[in-house]
């Protein structure tokens, strides 16, 4: 996230009104559009759904026997807990039966709305699903920590929002409208993955975005950094003029799982297959490929869980479903069967205690983890969260572990501290949207105070991310020293906060680099990259380069950026290696298309 383009405190400014034909407009809407396209009532045929089981008591599960009124009731009253409290401890899911739905939801912090069906086109939502800037004056660049999944969506003004920036999913979306991406300030996001829009996708104020496996009628918009892969309909157009990365098709991907009630109207969680070299959603031209799981496979963590009881559930060979909650974590959660599913709910929250690490993935096929938020404690953990032991070795090209929607965090909620956040040693992994971030605001927040040095290490093979962001990290914040690695779009800030440069050298060199490849790779290739700084602390604090690289042909990089932010508050000399650049108060973006 941006600070520079942020103010200490949400300035005031007159409320909106409700937007989209809100409260009694619904009510009204719901009337006229019942006659229009015939009764409210589930879209997907088949057996009335059984009892939900027992999600906890963050998760509100909307079916057809409720009125528009009861909805939006308790929809209006989360969100009034959640619109401003960015660092607080509320969680919750709205999770919506197969049907047709009059309602406005607004999406506030740790909130995540799903549909319930195997398309998005099984719910029917006619109002909005959407994320405002209204609380921070129009200033998206703190709406993190939110997700929209599985609905399709009629916009009751023909254009929904989704203007957020770091750490808010948006999946397996069907918008029978437009869509607009920013509120009128400045917004550093995002991701969207698996989505189809009628009409056009307006990025506005964005500074950069990835959208993956994507379908709609045009895009407009750009920034510094645009990023197109597996999207039909890609905008034309080539970097830096506008500043567009397009790679067609997507080499190798999975969508994350999700919850939902299958044919026999019972509550499972659907995985979805591998899909190789796809453009696209999964889901438009029929039932996606997968695998539906028995929600009596999974253990479901509630809040007060404990971390031994989630272990004991594993060890059993269970699933995990963890529901909206925040969860001390006094031991390792370790995961050690193979295709075993870990689906966070609403944001769910693990806080390691006295310096454990949070989670342990074995070296074994198929697993999925998705929907959590890793948050450091206030005890240092030398790692956060281990992909495959040192050393993994097994080859998992044929059914990968992937990573969907984890995200860390150090410091903002307390003072968290965190040596490195994420360590991915097996082969093959696939990440799908990684938010690793040092924070830069909220308590505990300083540079001996929330200290971290790197957010992510790649020690295994053939690892394909999509969507890594990593920020504010005290020394490199990426390091990449496996093979035939790849990236599909890169953001990064450098760490505010150095109080001089003697403070933050690596050996001789000033400053840390934002994404290092080892000197021993020889294959490695990364698309639609930005690294930006903001030495608000001394603005006199230079970084000699942003992406630290080998000189070797199989090591390519395409598509850079550099920024210098809030009207050039520090350096960074050259884009990668000794090329590029500067960005600086005299030239405040520096952009270079090929190294070498």
């Amino acid at each position: 996230m941006n600070a520079p383009h942020r103010v200490d405190a949400p300035r005031q400014r007159p409320r909106r009104p409700r937007r989209r034909g809100l409260a009694l407009g619904l009510a009204l809407t719901a009337v006229v559009t019942a006659l229009a396209s015939g009764p409210v009532s589930g879209a997907m045929a088949g057996p009335s759904p059984a009892a939900a089981p027992d999600l906890g008591p963050n998760v509100h599960v909307f079916d057809q026997s409720m009125s528009a009124e009861e909805i939006q009731s308790v929809v209006d009253a989360t969100f009034a807990r959640q619109e401003t409290a960015q660092f607080g401890q509320g969680r919750a899911a709205f999770l919506f039966e197969p049907g047709t739905y009059d309602v406005d939801v607004n999406v506030g912090y740790y909130t995540q709305v799903s549909g319930l069906g195997l398309i998005p086109d099984d719910v029917h939502i006619r109002g909005a699903v959407h994320a405002e800037a209204d609380w921070f004056d129009g200033n998206a660049t703190h709406n993190f920590w939110r997700a929209a999944e599985n609905l399709s969506v009629t916009p009751t003004t023909g254009t929904d929002r989704w203007a957020v920036s770091q750490a808010a999913p948006y999946r397996r979306m069907h918008i029978r409208g437009d869509l607009q991406l920013d509120d009128g300030g400045w917004s550093s996001g995002g991701f969207m993955a698996d989505t189809a829009v009628e009409g056009q996708v307006r990025s506005g104020s964005q500074q950069q975005w990835l959208s993956r496996n994507t379908e709609w009628g045009s895009w407009s918009g750009a920034n510094w950094n645009m990023v197109f892969v597996g999207a039909e309909n890609a905008p034309s157009g080539d970097f830096p003029d506008p500043p567009y990365t397009r790679i067609d098709r997507t080499p190798l991907s999975r969508e994350k799982p999700f919850l939902h009630i299958d044919e026999t109207g019972e509550y499972a969680v659907f995985v979805p297959a591998l899909r190789r070299d796809s453009s696209g959603t999964s889901w438009s031209s029929g039932s996606p490929e997968g695998t539906s799981i028995p929600i009596g496979d999974f253990h479901i963590a509630r809040p007060g869980d404990s971390a031994a009881s989630m272990n004991a559930a594993l060890d059993e060979g269970k699933h995990l479903l963890v529901t909206p909650g925040v969860y001390p974590i006094d031991e390792t959660l370790r995961v050690t069967d193979p295709d075993t599913v870990v689906l966070g709910l609403g944001l769910a929250t693990l806080v390691p205690q006295d310096g454990v690490m949070a989670m342990s993935v074995a070296d074994v096929d198929g697993v999925k983890i998705a929907g959590l938020l890793i948050d450091a404690g206030t005890t240092n953990s030398p790692l956060l969260m281990e992909v495959g032991p040192e050393g993994a070795a097994e080859d998992h090209a044929d059914n990968p572990i992937s990573l969907h929607d984890v995200f860390f965090r150090i410091g903002g909620a307390h003072a968290g501290r965190a040596t490195t956040s994420l360590e991915i040693n097996s082969d093959d992994v696939i990440g799908d949207h990684l938010w690793l971030w040092r924070g830069d605001h909220g308590d505990g927040i300083g540079w001996n105070t929330n200290t971290a040095d790197t957010g992510l290490v790649v020690n295994g093979d053939d690892v394909t991310t999509y969507g890594l962001f990593v920020e504010h990290y005290q020394k490199t914040q990426t390091i990449w020293n496996g093979e035939r690695g790849r990236t599909y779009f890169f953001q990064n800030e450098m760490p505010y906060d150095p109080p001089d440069q003697a403070a933050w050298m690596d050996g001789s060199t000033q400053g840390y680099a934002a994404y290092r490849v080892a000197d021993s790779v020889t294959d490695h290739q990364a698309f639609g990259l930005g690294s930006y700084c903001f030495f608000n602390a001394n603005p006199g604090v230079a970084a000699e380069r942003a992406f630290q690289v080998p000189d070797t042909p199989g090591v390519r990089f395409t598509n850079m950026v550099a920024v210098s932010l809030g009207g050039g508050t520090g350096t960074i000399r050259h884009i990668i290696n000794d090329t590029g650049g500067p960005a600086d108060p005299g030239n405040q973006v520096a952009y270079l298309t090929a190294y070498p």
